[in-house]
């Protein structure tokens, strides 16, 4: 039956509010939530901040059934000096993701799993960035 794009806007969706709503990420991040990142010209960028990155689909359809499995990133960017702070808020939003039990406005989700996790050290204003890579199935597209 095949896969399809439409999950991608209901999945984000959903990771947003999710995100947004956990009480143990917004300690960490507060509402610095973003879908891209700040332009690095704005004046005053957060000290921490959040935002979605890139997704890939692939096809996870049947005969019966359509799905698809998207593996998404979401990064931490952190303007001090020290990965603790930047290491918290990827803490608190592995455990707001992985399992969650999120409603979709498209299919419904399947499962969602943490894939990988890579922390870097750049240049000033985002002298710390983390990347995690979670993929997540959905069904019913």
């Amino acid at each position: 039956c095949g896969m399809s794009f439409a999950g991608a806007v209901a999945l984000q969706r959903a990771g947003y509010l999710r995100l947004t709503g956990i009480p143990g990420v917004t300690a960490q991040v507060g509402s610095e939530i973003y879908d891209a990142a700040p332009p690095v010209a704005q004046v005053s960028l957060p000290d921490l901040y959040v935002h979605f990155g890139a997704e890939r689909v692939r096809d996870a359809g049947s005969k019966t059934h359509r799905g698809a499995t998207h593996d998404f990133s979401v990064f931490v960017h952190a303007s001090t000096t020290g990965f603790l702070r930047a290491k918290a808020a990827a803490g608190a939003i592995c455990d707001a993701l992985i399992d969650a039990e999120m409603v979709l406005s498209r299919g419904s989700l399947v499962g969602l799993s943490f894939l990988s996790a890579q922390a870097n050290r750049g240049r000033s204003p985002t002298r710390r960035q983390i990347e995690l890579r979670f993929r997540a199935m959905i069904n019913g597209l």
